[in-house]
């Protein structure tokens, strides 16, 4: 019911916007528009499975192939395979057009000029800075197409929009953020942001130090969890890093859990601190991200990628999709 009520305010909102031709997208493919060698590798244990995909790096898995988690009978233990893989699980829009439904086509929610609170804006800005506007899709694309029958270690929610960021005061307002991210004051200082120059290497060369949670790798830093960024640089350097932002402000609402790790086995756990290394990201529109760089680490640079990736006029928004890691004790 709620994706068919979210798929009529859509219809309705979008066919007096398209007269604008302002908003651009593509409906997402999930045959063409995800590069499914970044499901691996896939691990029972600490043993990956096959060489496929063991170009990417992973994150540690559960060091025995045998794994105990809490039974249905009394709470006994109950004896299962440890296994490790990565899921595509979100999807994102990234514009500068308020409601521009990036991945559903290119349609928008609202009609020109409409807008409840406001966010980003094609009008330009300094050279340096660049302000967008963020939707994030429920979308367990593994689940949708049952390639996998067993849902006990994946996530089995059908598809949603989940969230607007046009309708998050928090997210259109620095000072408001500051509720969400109050520590980012410690962060500030030249010190601080000088310890994200190990994050960038680290995540370019293999994965991001966790511990670093203040730093988005190359692309510049989490705080504040705002759509406004100040270290642009180029349009998929921006757009990532506000996929990175964004993310770990959902890690800070609870709507994001840790799902990799031995302590994750059993249950995915909140942590309102971003575990960066679980994540890849991978690019949907207007260039479907394939070959070494399919989908990158949470901080990795884009320099050696972004070329020919924004396309004037129809391609000035983008889409990612999320991947995640999943360690799980199958019973």
């Amino acid at each position: 019911m709620r994706i068919l009520l979210s798929l009529t305010i859509i219809f309705i909102f979008s066919w007096s916007a398209r007269a604008g031709g302002v908003c651009t997208g593509k409906m997402h493919d999930p045959f063409s528009g995800l590069c499914w060698d970044c499901l691996f590798p896939i691990s029972i244990g600490a043993a990956p499975l096959q060489a496929t995909g063991g170009n990417k790096p992973d994150t540690p898995n559960f060091p025995s192939p045998l794994c105990y988690c809490p039974g249905k009978i009394a709470g006994l233990p109950q004896p299962g395979i440890a296994i490790g893989f990565w899921e595509p699980i979100r999807m994102v829009d990234v514009t500068k057009r308020p409601f521009c439904m990036v991945n559903l086509g290119g349609i928008k929610m609202a009609p020109e000029g409409f807008s409840l609170i406001g966010t980003g804006t094609d009008e330009e800005q300094s050279e340096h800075t660049a302000t967008w506007n963020l939707h994030w899709y429920i979308n367990p694309a593994v689940f949708l197409l049952n390639l996998i029958m067993d849902s006990a270690c994946m996530e089995s929610t059908g598809f949603d929009v989940a969230y607007l960021t046009e309708l998050d005061p928090l997210y259109n307002d620095e000072e408001l953020s500051f509720i969400l991210n109050p520590e980012a004051i410690l962060f500030g200082n030249p010190i601080a942001q000088a310890a994200c120059a190990a994050d960038c290497i680290a995540s370019s060369v293999r994965l991001p130090l966790d511990p670093l949670f203040w730093c988005a790798g190359c692309q510049g830093g989490t705080y504040p969890f705002t759509g406004t960024n100040n270290a642009h640089r180029a349009s998929l350097q921006s757009t990532t890093l506000t996929v990175e932002k964004f993310m770990a402000k959902l890690h800070r609402q609870m709507m994001l859990w840790v799902t990799s790790g031995p302590d994750a086995m059993c249950m995915p756990y909140p942590s309102p601190i971003i575990k960066k290394s679980q994540y890849r990201i991978q690019t949907t529109f207007p260039v479907v991200g394939y070959g070494p760089f399919s989908c990158n680490p949470y901080g990795k640079t884009t320099v050696l990628h972004e070329m020919a990736k924004e396309i004037p006029i129809t391609g000035e928004d983008f889409g990612f999709f999320i991947w995640r890691k999943r360690n799980c004790c199958l019973l």
